[in-house]
């Protein structure tokens, strides 16, 4: 198995985690699971440009743009 077929597993982690935080009525928390989705969408178009996910990765950026928006929400106001 290749290194980077191993980047499907700390992807999977961290979207499960993130969708956990996200939940949370706790606004640091929810803050926490939009960065880790962002990471998470990192290791997917990783994942998916090395197997030619193509989709995935349309996905992700999409998911992407999401969570940014999620993360803006959640940031205290200036």
């Amino acid at each position: 198995m290749d290194l980077l077929d191993m980047i499907q597993w700390p992807a999977f982690a961290a979207s499960v985690a993130a969708a956990y935080l996200i939940g949370s009525n706790a606004k640091g928390r929810r803050n926490s699971g939009f960065w880790i989705f962002l990471l998470s969408n990192l290791l997917w178009v990783a994942w998916g440009l090395h197997t030619g996910a193509w989709a995935l990765i349309a996905l992700q950026v999409c998911l992407a743009a999401l969570n940014i928006r999620g993360l803006v929400k959640t940031e205290p106001a200036a």
